[in-house]
C-alpha cells in the first residue's frame, strides 16, 4: 500500500495518526487500521510502518505510532466521529490531557480543507511539534513534510519498528529478523 493512487471517484485524501501506549499497543493499530478500512465510503491506501516515541507532555511507557492515508467521501466532521467510535470501542478513556491511551487517533489533514470549529481543527494544529507524526506522514506522503519540519523535531527521538514485531517484542524490546 506504499505506492501513491488517485483518490477513488470524488473522494478526499484524508491523514490520520494513530497511537497507543497502554494494553496491546501493536494490536490496537492493526486493529484501528482495519476498522478505518471498514468506514464507509473509506478506501485505506497507504500506511507507514510503525515507530515507537516516548510521550510528550505526558508520562507513562512509550507510544507505538503510524500514520494511515485514506480516501474517503465522509465529511470531515463525520471521519471524526467515526475515529472516536474507534476509539471508544478500543477502551479509549480521557480522564485527563495527555493520559495514557489503549488508541489515540487524530484526523491530521482533510485534503487541502483548513478547518476550525470547536470540535475540529485541520491541519491537526500540533502536529508541526511531533516527530511521531510528521516522521511516518513524511514515509507515506513526503510532499506534505519539509526538511525543515523534520529538521527541526532532532531531539524527539523516534525509532522505526521492524515488520512482524507484536506486543511482546515492544514491551521487551526485542524483534523479529
Amino acid at each position: 500500500m506504499s505506492a501513491a493512487q488517485p483518490p477513488p471517484d470524488d473522494r478526499v485524501r484524508a491523514y490520520i495518526g494513530l497511537g497507543a501506549n497502554i494494553g496491546q499497543p501493536a494490536l490496537a493499530l492493526r486493529q484501528a487500521m482495519a476498522a478505518i478500512a471498514a468506514l464507509p465510503g473509506t478506501v485505506l491506501t497507504r500506511q507507514s510502518a510503525s515507530y515507537r516515541s516516548a510521550p510528550l507532555d505526558a508520562g507513562g511507557p512509550d507510544y507505538l505510532n503510524a500514520v494511515v492515508e485514506v480516501a474517503t467521501g465522509l465529511t470531515p466532521e463525520a471521519l471524526l466521529a467515526a475515529l472516536q467510535d474507534i476509539e471508544r470501542v478500543a477502551g479509549r478513556t480521557r480522564p485527563y490531557p495527555n493520559a495514557p491511551r489503549t488508541l489515540d487517533l487524530d484526523l491530521l489533514l482533510y485534503g487541502d480543507a483548513h478547518i476550525d470549529t470547536p470540535s475540529l481543527t485541520v491541519p491537526h494544529p500540533r502536529m508541526g511539534q511531533r516527530a511521531f507524526v510528521l516522521v511516518p506522514l513524511a514515509e507515506i506522503a513526503p510532499e506534505r513534510v519539509s526538511p525543515r519540519q523534520l529538521a527541526a523535531l532532532t531531539s524527539q527521538v523516534i525509532a522505526r519498528i521492524p515488520p512482524g514485531a507484536d506486543d511482546e517484542d515492544l514491551a521487551t524490546g526485542a524483534s523479529h529478523d
